[in-house]
């Protein structure tokens, strides 16, 4: 039996070993400091667009403040479904579609749906340490794939990926364009792994938050598992209000499922949040309905940002900046330094500059720095002369 301290209650041994926030713990180095330039967040320093505020704003007025259905408002289900139609060119339906508190509690459902202690499941890494690490919460044990450079390029060794993905592997986590490095997969790449995981029975959760931030000549949208697949496949994906349409703080997403999961899924939702309000999904609906002008402005701006970011820091000898095709993040380290908290908060500290520690994305990210480039132009500018100036040019 386990001996129990009447005097230090504590939660489970699994949450007591989830790390704190590193980027986190860079930012409360700036606590109070109004001189600091901060990119260390993952999200656009602009405001969601006036269209999708003022159906928020609408709703509220009309007193829409009452439960919804647990799976979300069938008009904004049915606009998802008919959004991800044209998007992939392959028919959704709502049969599908579930509305959630965000791309986060998408992520946190899918893993209600599927994972059990003991579970083995394999991630793509580095990557977002929420992803990781809630499959952790619920028991499974996370097997890392990292990335490598190759020819100045973030890539992907798929042959060690498809060694990892055991016959006993349960899910397999991916996301693409990926955070923190922007790598995005090769639709051939793609095609392997889901007839890989077919063959096997390994789920395949893909998290598509940032699938329309893509710089590829030619694609509206990131290489998708969901365009790949049928509906029966064992596919979930994961997307986000956040970033494509610029409302991090609205907490709205939606998972994209087999139907035979929709009515567990409901179930879930009700135990976890119940519902999303309905002036966020009015907002969401006029976002992915009327939305697509401002995704196709904002993906423009992205792309001159990036450049000006990766074209400033490449000039710089120390640092070493593979290319990557997707996501607002430019995912770098600095030659001699292997400790990127510590380096993060000298920045801070010294500079005046604010960036995400690679240790913050696992292991694998340990001597990098993530730096988010969806800001003013003028403040990324001064950001990397900040940089520079640190670095000894100047």
């Amino acid at each position: 039996m386990r001996e129990v301290s009447p005097l230090f209650p504590a939660s489970r041994a699994r949450v007591q070993s989830l790390p704190a926030s590193q980027i986190r713990e860079v930012a409360n180095a700036a606590m109070g400091r109004a001189d600091v330039l901060a990119f260390w967040f993952g999200e656009s320093d602009q405001p969601t667009p006036e269209f999708i505020r003022r159906a928020a704003m609408a709703s509220l007025e009309q007193g829409e403040t009452f439960y919804t259905p647990n799976l979300g408002q069938p008009g904004l289900r049915q606009a998802i479904a008919t959004y991800l139609t044209g998007l992939h060119g392959k028919s959704f339906t709502v049969e599908r579609i579930g509305v959630t508190g965000s791309g986060v509690n998408a992520l946190m459902l899918a893993n209600q749906l599927l994972v059990e202690p003991g579970d083995r499941v394999v991630a793509v890494t580095p990557l977002w340490p929420n992803i990781v690490e809630i499959p952790r919460i619920l028991g499974g044990e996370v097997i890392r794939v990292p990335l490598g450079v190759d020819g100045g390029r973030w890539r992907l060794d798929l042959d060690r990926l498809l060694a990892a993905l055991t016959p006993d592997t349960r899910l397999l986590l991916l996301n693409s364009p990926s955070n923190p490095t922007g790598w995005t997969i090769d639709a051939g790449d793609q095609r392997v792994v889901l007839d890989h995981c077919r063959r096997h029975g390994i789920w395949i959760l893909a998290d598509d938050v940032y699938e329309r931030l893509v710089y590829r000549e030619g694609l509206a949208s990131a290489p998708s598992f969901l365009a790949m697949g049928e509906a029966g496949d064992r596919i979930i994906g994961v997307n986000s209000f956040s970033k494509a349409w610029s409302m991090t703080g609205w907490r709205a997403g939606w998972l994209v499922v087999p139907p035979s999961l929709l009515a567990d899924l409901a179930k879930l939702i009700e135990f976890n949040t119940s519902c999303v309000p309905d002036f966020v999904q009015r907002a969401a609906t006029v976002a992915i309905t009327q939305g697509d002008g401002y995704i196709t402005a904002l993906r423009a701006d992205l792309a001159a940002k990036r450049e000006l970011v990766v074209g400033a820091l490449k000039s710089l000898p120390e640092i070493d900046l593979p290319e990557a095709d997707g996501a607002m993040y430019a995912f770098f380290r600095v030659a001699g330094q292997t400790d990127s908290v510590a380096l993060a908060k000298r920045l801070v500290a010294e500079a005046g500059l604010g960036l995400a520690p690679g240790r913050a994305f696992g292991p694998e990210g340990e001597g990098w720095l993530r730096w988010c480039y969806a800001a003013d132009s003028a403040r990324l500018r001064e950001g990397v002369a900040r940089l520079a100036r640190a670095l000894g040019h100047g």
